[in-house]
């Protein structure tokens, strides 16, 4: 019956961010297919039953392997046993890929400016996302807005800046990352474009701030923007976005679309 359900894989690396954060490579079969923001169900075998949850990936649609990005529950069933999992160790991953927070969902209105709005491990799907040549030849502008509450929890920053000059050499989209630290030491403001970059992300709508970083604004008719991150995250941003007349995006058309397997 798991057999049915599941493939057993195998862990390649892996990396801590900090404490609470870590990320890890496992192998991909080769029947596994998946769009760029998709989700997968993963998990272990624990005391004899099979504890699975589900985990945006990371990498590209087009790598050979699967990556994946967690947060430390400390009283959870799954993550502080799989934080401590090492190179060769087994992993249960379920043969069909899961979610729609896709491009694909978008019809009207039409590509042009792309708004990726993530909280801690929200990042997950973004980074997929951002890995995938069409996003690049899609749209014309592009922001990925990346909130945490310390500088240590700015996992894959590196990562990040480097995307365009592997997806986009020419530089043909504008690309901007924009950090925000809610817990920001004075020294670590200096990481930060602007100081008001360590506010939530819902004030951050309302007060303008983050359209004007971007230098240009969050529009019905332009903008499709994607929000992935923890619920109140999810609720309060959508909130803020919607008093500045965007919509949610429903069989195809409006402006916001999140990811629900919270």
């Amino acid at each position: 019956m798991l057999e049915e359900k599941y493939s057993i894989e195998s862990i390649l690396s892996v990396h801590h961010w900090s404490p609470s954060l870590f990320s890890f490579v496992m192998t991909r079969p080769a029947s596994f297919r998946f769009s760029a923001g998709q989700f997968a169900r993963i998990g272990l075998k624990i005391d004899g039953q099979p504890v699975i949850r589900a985990y945006s990936v990371v990498s590209s649609p087009f790598d050979e392997f699967l990556e994946f990005f967690s947060i430390v529950v400390p009283d959870g069933a799954l993550t502080p046993v799989l934080q401590r999992v090492q190179v060769g160790d087994s992993i249960l991953l379920e043969k069909q890929s899961f979610g729609f927070l896709t491009l694909a969902r978008y019809q009207q209105p039409l590509p042009q400016d792309l708004w990726l709005l993530a909280t801690g491990t929200g990042l997950a799907p973004f980074l997929s996302i951002l890995q995938d040549f069409s996003v690049w030849q899609q749209y014309r502008r592009i922001v990925l807005a990346y909130s945490v509450r310390t500088a240590h929890e700015l996992a894959y920053a590196e990562k990040i800046r480097g995307l365009q000059e592997l997806f986009d050499p020419d530089h043909q989209v504008e690309f901007q990352f924009i950090p925000i630290i809610t817990r920001a030491t004075d020294s670590e403001t200096a990481l930060l474009q602007t100081p008001q970059l360590r506010q939530r992300l819902p004030l951050l709508i309302r007060s303008g701030s983050l359209e004007d970083t971007a230098g240009f604004p969050l529009s019905a008719d332009r903008s499709h923007v994607m929000l992935c991150g923890n619920p109140q995250m999810v609720e309060d941003t959508r909130n803020a976005l919607k008093e500045k007349g965007l919509s949610m995006n429903r069989r195809g058309e409006g402006n916001i679309a999140v990811e629900n397997y919270w």
